[in-house]
């Protein structure tokens, strides 16, 4: 699934982010070009971690931002962005970020197969090694499409 999802439009690197909510709004701009949300999802990605705090980081230097489905997901999606110079995003525990990994879904359970292959992805320290020193998206896609999930 995400073999499909991560792709040329919905990758970006080196992406230059004011502050966390630039990063955001910029990976939320992916996710709205390719159709899979409506604009006001990223208006409620923004305002949950405003109104619940920076739970959204979820590993040393990344972040998983996403809303609740009837925000304005159109389908399921991902995108993934790799920050220029890393941003607080508010969590003493893993900031700065640096590797920002939006996604929506339409409902509550079927993202479970995405979210279980972003999970192998994201234990997989080749993997964040080679986003982090990506100076474009061609070997991040590549290391995408060759990683086999369980």
């Amino acid at each position: 699934m995400l073999k499909e999802l991560l792709n040329e439009k919905t990758v970006e690197v080196k992406v230059k982010a004011q502050d966390w909510k630039d990063a955001v709004k910029i990976g939320g701009e992916l996710l709205e070009k390719d159709g899979k949300i409506e604009h006001r999802y990223i208006e409620a990605m923004v305002e949950t971690v405003n109104k619940i705090g920076a739970y959204i980081v979820i590993a040393p230097g990344l972040a998983m931002p996403h809303a609740r489905p009837e925000c304005g997901a159109k389908e399921i999606g991902m995108s993934l962005i790799t920050l220029e110079n890393p941003v607080p995003f508010g969590n003493e525990e893993y900031d700065p970020v640096d590797l920002v990994i939006l996604f929506c879904a339409v409902d509550n359970s079927s993202h479970i197969k995405l979210l279980a292959e972003f999970m192998e992805l994201i234990e997989d320290e080749d993997f964040l090694s080679t986003a982090r020193s990506a100076d474009n998206k061609t070997s991040i896609l590549n290391y995408i499409q060759n990683k086999q999930y369980s």
